[in-house]
Parts: structure tokens; sequence; C-alpha cells
């Protein structure tokens, strides 16, 4: 049987991350009520970004362009890549503003719970990248959850091969389990000038 608009709308809304049932019928409410300020609004937002938000082809980052504005940004040290799981943490180091090299996002960490493996993330167009450019630091920046630190790990081998690159990793004054997006800009970059080799 199939479901009603409003239902529909509901449920739609309750798969974004942090939204139960009970909030997304809150919100579905909030935009039918006033359909034209509210929800026109909002598809019209969603449109623009289904039609015209891309994934950067070289370090998987979302803009208007592809390469994206940081990738083709000719002032960015070019030698050097921080690896991050998510978009989110890229947009966390580009706010605080002390990083100016490139980026690398896998879109996740390994998780055996979640079906995620090495080919569901981005780590063989790292190496790739590495491969093809003279970069001369990775920098791991990942969340120390144990999903992060594994992700780390198993990186941190797959890049023994390439002799004259220095890997490094932030610098352990981020708590165990936390999330770089979740951090403030103090932690962060006082982490992010204390890394070290990742041994």
């Amino acid at each position: 049987m199939e479901q009603s608009p409003i239902n529909q709308l509901i449920s739609d809304i309750s798969k974004l991350p942090g939204l139960g049932r009970r909030s997304a019928q809150r919100i579905a409410l909030f935009l039918l009520k006033n359909k034209d300020k509210n929800l026109l609004s909002l598809i019209q937002s969603l449109n623009t970004s289904y039609e015209k938000i891309i994934e950067c082809d070289h370090c998987g980052n979302i803009d208007l362009q592809n390469p994206c504005n940081i990738c083709s940004n000719n002032s960015r040290d070019k030698n050097s890549i921080c690896v991050v799981e998510d978009v989110s943490d890229l947009w966390t180091f580009e706010k605080v503003g002390f990083y100016r090299g490139l980026y690398h996002v896998l879109g996740g960490s390994l998780s055996a719970i979640q079906g995620i493996g090495t080919d569901e993330l981005r780590l063989n167009n790292l190496l790739k990248r590495i491969e093809a450019n003279n970069i001369k630091e990775i920098i791991l920046a990942l969340s120390t959850t144990m999903e992060g630190q594994t992700t780390s790990f198993v990186l941190a081998d797959k890049l023994e091969k390439f002799q004259e690159l220095n890997v490094t990793r932030l610098a352990q004054g981020i708590p165990m389990g936390g999330e770089l997006h979740y951090l403030d800009e103090n932690t962060l970059s006082t982490a992010f000038q204390s890394r070290k080799k990742f041994t």
C-alpha cells in the first residue's frame, strides 16, 4: 500500500542523521504550515544543490567545480596531503585556517560492523595521488575512535612503500572516542601543530 505524501515526507526526513520519527514529524509540520515560505524555499535549495554541487575527483571534497577550489588553488602547499574521514572534517580545518596544504577525504573509516572495507574507502585514490605527484607528507587526521585508529594503521601500512614520504598523525591531545568535527578550534589547532611521525 502506497504511503500518503505526509507520511512519505516524515519518513524521508527521519532518514537524516540525528533525527527520529518525532523530530521528523515536527519538521514536516513546520514545513507544511507555510508551504510557500518554508517548503518551497527548501525544495529550491535541494534542487540547486542536486544540480550544481559535485564531488572533486582529486580529493573527494564537494564544490561547484571539479577540481575543487582547494585542489585548483595554486597558493596551497602541493607537497602535503591531510587525510580526513569526511567532508565535515575538511570544513573544520578550513574554518580554523592554519593548514594550507591539500586534503584527501576517505569517505568514512573501516568498520566490519557496517561492512566498510578498504574497497569502500578512497584509499586507492590516495595512493595514486601520491605516486603521480611530489607528495612529501601525509597527515593522518582521522578520528580517535577504534575505527579511525584501525584505518590509520591500515593506511600507514600501505604507505610504507613510499620510502621518502613522511607520514604523521595528529598529536594525542584529541580525546579517545572523539570525532574531529565536534572539537573546539583550540584543541584541534594544538593537536595539529603537535603532530608527530606515525609509527
